[in-house]
């Protein structure tokens, strides 16, 4: 029956191809999700799942709200909105590091606030009430290394995977604030409602990753 597939949200992209592979690796498959087509939901009544791709930072949401009983999140994302569901185990993909960035001769002025352009200002408040420094955040959401460029920031905190676009344009990783790869969530209700099923979905996802 329908109620009793497993609802899955999968981050759109590259990442969401790699999540899909390790998923029917470990016995989920669901064929039409290959297809040239425009659905926007894919169902495989034998495997017991229906697939839905969203974009990345919104996993965690349909998540945590139910419309999804598991998801696959960064844990940049999860670090930076905090929603609440039971992260089920590591997926060791999509490696990068969330880290403080900005020009290679940049001195720090104690006597201000430092400014700090990002999209993740959670993660830096955090990160910086740690060092009892004060900051003053500027959210973006496009490119972020022009702020410094541009002298509008500081520093800014961002994520960091090869650090190319960085060494382009003449900016360095001053620190790392914490690795980030893509985790297997769970929706609170779901793994209660639905553990037996939801369980053995997490044991087969962490047997594939493991034999990677």
């Amino acid at each position: 029956m329908k109620d009793e597939l497993i609802n899955i949200a999968l981050p759109k992209g590259r990442l969401g191809e790699k999540v899909y592979d390790i998923f029917e690796k470990a016995g989920y498959g669901c064929p039409s999700i290959r297809e040239n087509n425009r659905k926007l939901t894919f169902e495989d009544h034998e495997s017991g799942v229906r697939y839905f791709w969203v974009k990345p930072s919104d996993v965690a949401v349909y998540v945590e709200r139910g419309a999804a009983d598991v998801g696959v999140a960064g844990s940049d994302i999860l670090a930076e909105y905090g929603p609440d569901v039971y992260e089920l185990c590591d997926l060791g993909i999509g490696k990068c590091r969330m880290c403080v960035a900005g020009k290679k001769d940049r001195g720090d002025d104690t006597s201000r606030a430092l400014r700090v352009a990002t999209k993740f200002p959670e993660c830096a408040k955090r990160f910086y009430m740690k060092k009892g420094r004060e900051i003053d955040i500027i959210r973006l959401n496009g490119s972020i290394e022009i702020a410094p460029i541009l002298g509008m920031s500081d520093v800014i905190v961002d994520i960091v995977e090869t650090g190319k676009t960085l060494a382009e344009n003449d900016l360095v990783v001053y620190e790392e604030i914490f690795p980030i790869s893509a985790r297997l969530i769970a929706n609170k209700v779901s793994h209660k409602f639905k553990n037996e099923s939801i369980s053995a979905l997490a044991a087969g996802v962490e047997r594939v990753c493991a034999e990677k």
